[in-house]
C-alpha cells in the first residue's frame, strides 16, 4: 500500500520523455573537418608564403594582361628620330619605366610581352608532362607487366639529355610556341612518370588497397579512390619544380638561338638579344634575367608551401 502512495506521490515534472532516435547512434562527438580548409590555413599561415603567391599573382597577371593594353609588337621598330631617345635608362621617365634599348623600343613592354610567352610555354609544357606521368605513372607502379617494359623505356630515355633532344626537335620542327611545347615535354613525361611509379609502389601493397582487389575493385577505381589523394603532395610538388624549370629550359634555349623563332617576343630571346650590352648598358640584360628569377623562385616556393600545407601526414591529429 505505501509502494502505492510513493508513486502517486511521484512528481513526473522531474523527468521528461525521450523519443527513441536510431540515427543518434551514428551522431560522432567530434567538431566537423575539412581537408581543403585544413590545408588553406595552414598555407595561409605561413607568411613566406603569402609575400611569395602576391609576388607571384602580380607578375603572372601583368604578363597577361599588359600586353593587351600596351599592343607591344617586338618585331616593329619605332619611328624615333631623336636620337637622345635612344638609351633612356630606367625610371628616368614616366613614359618608360624600364628605360629604352638602342632602337627607342620600351623594355617595360618588351619585358611582359616575352613573360607572358615564356609563362604560356612552362604552363602548357607542364600540364602536358604532368597529366601523360601522372597517369603513365599511375598504372605503371601497379602493374608489375607494365613495369618490365617502362623501365627499359626510362633508362633508354633519362640518358639522353633533355636539352639535347630539346635542340634536335627545335632544329627539325622549326621554332615556334607548339614546337617548343613538343620539344620540352616529349621526354619530360619520363621522369614525372618514373616519380609518381615509386610513389604508388609504396602504398598500393597496404590493407586496404589488397581488400580491395580482394573485393574485385578495379584497378581504376583503386587508383582514382585509394592512392590519387594520397599523392596530391607529391603532384603538387612536381609542378611547382616544373614549371619554373620548364622556364629556365626556354630562356637556355633562346639564348643559345634554338628556342622560339624571332618572330615571337620571350624572356629568353631577351637575354640573348640585349647580351652584348652588359657593359654599355647592363639593365637590358639584367632586369629580364632578374623577372625570370623573380617568376621562378615565387612558384617553386609557393608550390612547395601548398605541397606541404596539402601533406596527408601534417594533419594527422
Amino acid at each position: 500500500m505505501s509502494e502505492k502512495n510513493n508513486q502517486d506521490n511521484f512528481d513526473k515534472s522531474l523527468f521528461e520523455f525521450q523519443i527513441a532516435d536510431d540515427s543518434a547512434s551514428e551522431h560522432i562527438a567530434a567538431p566537423k573537418y575539412s581537408y581543403w580548409g585544413s590545408v588553406f590555413r595552414r598555407f595561409f599561415s605561413n607568411k613566406i608564403a603569402i609575400l611569395m603567391l602576391v609576388i607571384a599573382i602580380t607578375v603572372v597577371l601583368f604578363a597577361f594582361i599588359q600586353p593587351i593594353f600596351s599592343g607591344y609588337d617586338h618585331m616593329k621598330t619605332p619611328n624615333i628620330n631623336n636620337k637622345a631617345m635612344h638609351y633612356i635608362r630606367p625610371f628616368k621617365s614616366t613614359q618608360y619605366i624600364f628605360g629604352t634599348d638602342d632602337k627607342g623600343n620600351s623594355l617595360f613592354d618588351a619585358l611582359w610581352s616575352g613573360a607572358r610567352n615564356s609563362l604560356f610555354i612552362a604552363i602548357m609544357a607542364t600540364l602536358i608532362t604532368e597529366t601523360i606521368g601522372i597517369i603513365v605513372g599511375m598504372f605503371w607502379g601497379f602493374s608489375k607487366k607494365m613495369d618490365v617494359i617502362m623501365i627499359e623505356v626510362y633508362n633508354v630515355l633519362s640518358n639522353i639529355p633533355t636539352t639535347l633532344i630539346a635542340m634536335i626537335l627545335v632544329y627539325t620542327l622549326g621554332g615556334g610556341f607548339w614546337q617548343l611545347i613538343f620539344a620540352l615535354s616529349v621526354t619530360s613525361w619520363i621522369g614525372t612518370a618514373y616519380f609518381i611509379r615509386v610513389q604508388v609502389m609504396i602504398i598500393r601493397d597496404r590493407e586496404y588497397n589488397l581488400a580491395s582487389q580482394c573485393l574485385g575493385t578495379p584497378t581504376w577505381k583503386i587508383i582514382l579512390n585509394n592512392i590519387l589523394p594520397y599523392l596530391i603532395s607529391i603532384i603538387i610538388t612536381s609542378v611547382s619544380r616544373d614549371v619554373p624549370s620548364f622556364i629556365s629550359y626556354e630562356v637556355a634555349l633562346s639564348y643559345m638561338g634554338v628556342g622560339l623563332g624571332q618572330q615571337f617576343a620571350s624572356l629568353g630571346q631577351m637575354v640573348q638579344k640585349y647580351s652584348p650590352y652588359m657593359t654599355s648598358a647592363p639593365y637590358l640584360f639584367w632586369i629580364p634575367v632578374i623577372t625570370t628569377a623573380v617568376i621562378s623562385v615565387s612558384l617553386y616556393i609557393v608550390g612547395q608551401a601548398l605541397a606541404d600545407a596539402s601533406d596527408p601526414r601534417t594533419h594527422m591529429i
